[in-house]
């Protein structure tokens, strides 16, 4: 019986894809990975690793506008087609994207059970981030089984008056992810990664990764963050910067602008998954306003800044894995200073967000979600309770 993985972006596939591998061995159930179209190519790339693919494309139009209403409109309809075909026992979806909201309502509406994985992320602000912080809350207004990566996710939901009976708190698949990766010790496909990993290691430089693509950061925020790594570089003669920028034209133009040929920077397209791992692995410290990154560092020890004023994952800074510097100038770069010094350590505590058991632990409860008893499954079409 199938259960539907829905993914449209690289995060959302790698996040998803412990739990295919999980579900591939799984003696009733077995993974259906559907691609929404909303990042094409991407999905198929970040499955690669874990020696998966893709089971089903979904026909979308063409976007033209690029807005989120055009994108989740085309996507609905198809959604929708593949949940008549497949009859899936269950739907997941991953996070707060606008694909998991079109799986969501999708799955909603047809009364196929909505697996919520990542559920409980909240920083009660829907303008930070935007609009993710709306989206996964519309989603967990609908699920039927939310997978927690943390106890400070699964209180809030419980805040919110999810029932408890439908909270499993599994740790993080982001981590579960990043350990199989990285067990694998892949060498670097990027040409420029693997040079500046043979001169890091000659010259017994430091490397410091730094990633930025979220929209609030976009122009003057970007502007400050971009002013502190070049001070950082200039004031550190044994670091080396690495930089793989995201592929939003205005967002490379900004970058090549005010990094292009700075002396020790080196700019990138946007790596490989198996290639950030290692970029991660290899990192003194890293600089990011991702989100995935900052469950990805901690199992390394290596060090985030977190260029954002608030985040959904606070287990990291609580734990002393990461500090939250905005996109101050003068806190990024004084921070790095410290952290570059030894003068400020991360804790050595292990990874807030999980050990790397989280895919079983998700294939429990969705077990429980479909009534798996002695080998057979009840499949079920559960009617949602609007909370």
């Amino acid at each position: 019986m199938d259960v539907m993985l829905l993914a449209g972006t690289r995060p959302e596939a790698v996040k998803l894809a412990p739990l295919a591998l999980a579900l591939e061995n799984h003696p009733r159930l077995r993974p259906l990975i559907v691609h929404s179209g909303q990042h094409a190519g991407m999905v198929e790339q970040a499955l690669v690793p874990f020696g998966l693919t893709v089971d089903v494309w979904l026909d979308t139009p063409p976007r033209e506008a690029g807005t989120q209403a055009e994108l989740v409109s085309g996507m609905l309809p198809a959604v929708d087609e593949a949940l008549r075909r497949h009859e899936p026992v269950a739907m997941v979806v991953q996070g707060d994207t606008s694909t998991g909201l079109a799986g969501a309502l999708a799955a909603f509406w047809r009364r196929v059970p909505i697996v919520h994985l990542e559920a409980g992320l909240r920083t009660h602000d829907l303008d930070a981030p935007f609009p993710e912080e709306g989206t996964r809350q519309m989603i967990s207004r609908i699920a039927a089984l939310h997978l927690a990566p943390t106890a400070d996710a699964a209180s809030a939901l419980r805040a919110e008056g999810v029932p408890l009976e439908q909270i499993t708190i599994t740790g993080n698949t982001g981590v579960d992810a990043v350990l199989a990766v990285a067990a694998k010790d892949l060498p670097a496909k990027d040409p420029a990664l693997a040079l500046l990993e043979m001169e890091v290691a000659e010259a017994g430089e430091r490397l410091v990764l730094v990633t930025s693509h979220r929209r609030e950061s976009w122009g003057e925020p970007m502007a400050r963050t971009l002013a502190a790594i070049k001070m950082l570089v200039a004031s550190h003669p044994d670091v080396q910067i690495l930089f793989p920028v995201h592929p939003n034209p205005a967002v490379r133009e900004q970058v090549q602008t005010t990094l292009g040929g700075v002396d020790r920077i080196t700019i990138t397209e946007p790596l490989g998954y198996p290639d950030l791992v290692r970029a991660l692995k290899l990192a003194r410290l890293v600089i990011t306003d991702s989100g995935g990154i900052q469950e990805e560092a901690p199992t390394f020890g290596t060090p985030v800044l977190v260029l954002r004023e608030v985040t959904e994952r606070m287990e990291a800074v609580d734990a002393g894995c990461a500090w939250l510097v905005g996109t101050d100038t003068a806190l990024i770069v004084d921070t790095a200073t410290k952290l570059l010094a030894g003068t400020l350590q991360p804790t050595r505590t292990g990874n807030p967000y999980g050990k790397g058991d989280a895919a079983k632990r998700s294939i429990g409860a969705i077990e429980a979600l479909l009534g798996l008893r002695n080998g057979t499954v009840d499949a079920v079409r559960v009617k949602p309770t609007l909370r």
